[in-house]
């Protein structure tokens, strides 16, 4: 678990901000990465909401390969078995089950747990997850609430996601117990329909540059 820490920590370093990609159709799946990475967003988030899901991660990992990919929404021991079978370098999940938390504490993959609630936090934190992805972020409490759980749990660190956007990512990015953000604000599903993949690279380039300076420490 240690060593997987550590590498989650590289990953990491590499941001501050994770795309929350949905492919809908596989053809547009590494045209998507290679516009975020241009504009120099290289951490993605592939989430497995929809049937190409996989398929889609598994092109980019093969064809991008300055992309350094996730797999989002892992609901179960399955999901997070593929992710390692298809070369992902990390993986998330928009909650935990103490079955799927089990098996990411024994994988060798770097793994952030959802979690919502200080319970949840404390089952992810007793097996050595003290990374977790804050999920859905606004909707659990926002700001306020990050802020609240760093008194009882300081060596927490988190990754919010859900109802983030390009303007308020940095009051997020703000707080010493972000380590990235996340968000679908970057990949817009019109644009990716209609293979807008310039202005996909615009607002990566801006984002990043908005967002310069990191996370909290």
């Amino acid at each position: 678990m240690s060593q997987s820490r550590h590498r989650l920590a590289d990953v990491l370093a590499l941001g501050p901000v994770i795309p929350v990609i949905t492919i809908n159709r596989l053809q547009d799946a590494v045209p998507l990465a290679r516009a975020l990475v241009a504009g120099g967003v290289r951490l993605l988030e592939i989430t497995l909401r929809t049937p190409d899901g996989m398929a889609g991660a598994e092109a980019i990992i093969r064809e991008v390969p300055d992309a350094v990919v996730g797999i989002g929404t892992v609901l179960t021991p399955a999901d997070l078995h593929r992710s390692i079978e298809i070369g992902a370098r990390f993986a998330l999940s928009p909650g935990a089950t103490p079955k799927l938390l089990d098996a990411a504490a024994a994988a060798d993959i770097p793994f952030m747990p959802g979690v919502a609630t200080a319970s949840e936090l404390m089952e992810a934190m007793i097996r050595g997850f003290d990374a977790v992805k804050f999920f859905p972020a606004t909707a659990a409490g926002g700001l306020p609430y990050l802020k609240a759980l760093a008194g009882p749990f300081p060596q927490a660190r988190f990754c919010p996601t859900g109802g983030l956007t390009e303007e308020n990512a940095a009051d997020w990015l703000a707080q010493p117990n972000v380590v990235a953000v996340g968000g679908s604000w970057l990949t817009p599903a019109t644009e990716i329909a209609a293979g807008q993949w310039d202005a996909i690279t615009a607002r990566a380039v801006r984002s990043r540059e908005r967002l310069k300076g990191g996370a909290g420490g």
